[in-house]
């Protein structure tokens, strides 16, 4: 289970590294069906991407901590879920957008469930299963 948290962890830190920096190089040209968006788009997109960047940064920190903490997995799973929940907003209300954010958007919903299931079992190897006490008691 460490391993596999710890690999899922990684692949999503590098992939929102890299897509964050795409977003910023190239702005609205990043993303599908935005092109002629205009500046206030390409604004907001690219400070989205440097905002995306961060959070990728944050998976690799997590990543690389021995144990990898739960706590901070959950977080940035949840973060992944709520921007998969504004995409089903957006859809109910605005209707389907480009083919291409439909994929994203499954994989913003089922990926959170697979972090939330692999760090509480993560913690509980680690925890043995038994409660923990707080020092000094």
């Amino acid at each position: 289970m460490a391993r596999t948290l710890r690999v899922l962890t990684q692949l999503s830190g590098w992939a929102c590294v890299l897509i964050g920096l795409y977003h910023v190089l190239l702005g609205n040209a990043a993303i599908p069906g935005a092109g002629s968006a205009g500046t206030t788009v390409d604004s907001w997109g690219r400070f989205m991407g440097a905002s995306f960047v961060g959070y990728g940064l944050a998976w690799l920190w997590a990543a690389r901590q021995r144990p990898i903490p739960a706590q901070a997995v959950r977080w940035l799973a949840g973060v992944l879920l709520l921007g998969g929940a504004g995409r089903l907003l957006s859809l109910a209300l605005y209707g389907w957008p480009h083919w291409f954010q439909i994929p994203l958007a499954v994989i913003e919903l089922g990926l959170p469930p697979v972090f939330f299931w692999l760090a509480a079992a993560e913690e509980r190897a680690l925890h043995g299963g038994a409660e923990t006490v707080p020092a000094g008691q």
